[in-house]
């Protein structure tokens, strides 16, 4: 694996709920200036998903509890924002000015629990936008959706944006995997000077997310979906779950 090739799909409309996404992202990548070929890895984000999947919440619905009221006063959010994110969430991990981190429902440590207005069109008042409900069955829908369209199995990564402990900024992050090996356990393997490696495990799935996020951009570049090309790997029956710490082994906790 010397090199490798990514292919943002810029034809894609503007998603709306009930959209059949496999049949449009089907059509994308049968006119692109490319080939497809067994293996690719097709990574696309959150949002789209969460669209076609009708994943909304409009704010003037929600009725804001105490816990959530309390917590608008100390991180500065709207009242019913904060209402939303508790309801995605299993676990309030901290809340500063500006700042909520929660475990999600899903498992993932994330900033509001990846509920979220950006790139979302607001109708009749303000709406937000949700993660999937199950990001990896997502995920292994639209790979079987495009093995029924194409003829050819390709991995599929669910792609989402976000922070990590003791870095700045964020990074693409795989909260959906089909297909793919999620992470590779390199315990024991051997290195260039033939020592056994002791703890490392490469996060695959979140690197080829990272790549695929550098080509989709963060604001309104418009490139939803990404095609890789070229990567190496074995199919596999991972999901995004082998990426989740256990809490036991949280140390930020």
């Amino acid at each position: 694996m010397a090199s490798l090739s990514l292919h943002g799909l810029t034809n894609i409309p503007l998603i709306e709920p009930g959209d059949d996404l496999g049949d449009i992202l089907a059509t994308a990548l049968r006119s692109g200036d490319f080939q497809v070929q067994p293996g690719d890895v097709l990574v696309v984000c959150q949002k789209i998903v969460s669209k076609a999947e009708g994943r909304y919440l409009a704010l003037d619905d929600i009725t804001p509890g105490d816990r959530a009221r309390e917590l608008a006063r100390i991180t500065g959010k709207d009242p019913r924002l904060v209402e939303a994110v508790l309801g995605e969430s299993d676990e309030v991990l901290r809340a500063s000015e500006g700042r909520l981190i929660v475990a999600h429902k899903l498992g993932f440590v994330v900033a509001n629990a990846g509920v979220d207005q950006s790139n979302v069109r607001q109708e009749d008042g303000e709406r937000v936008l949700l993660l999937p409900k199950d990001p990896d069955a997502s995920a292994r829908e639209l790979r079987a959706g495009l093995r029924a369209r194409l003829g050819l199995d390709l991995g599929v990564i669910v792609n989402d944006s976000f922070g990590r402990a003791w870095r700045n900024g964020v990074i693409g992050t795989a909260i959906g995997v089909a297909g793919v090996p999620a992470i590779y356990d390199l315990v024991g393997e051997l290195d260039i000077f033939e020592r056994p490696m002791q703890t490392t495990q490469s996060a695959f799935a979140d690197e080829i997310a990272s790549a695929a996020s550098l080509v989709m951009g963060e604001t309104d570049r418009g490139i939803p979906a990404v095609l890789m090309q070229g990567l190496a790997y074995e199919s596999s029956e991972q999901s995004a779950a082998a990426l989740v710490r256990p809490k036991s082994q949280d140390l930020f906790r």
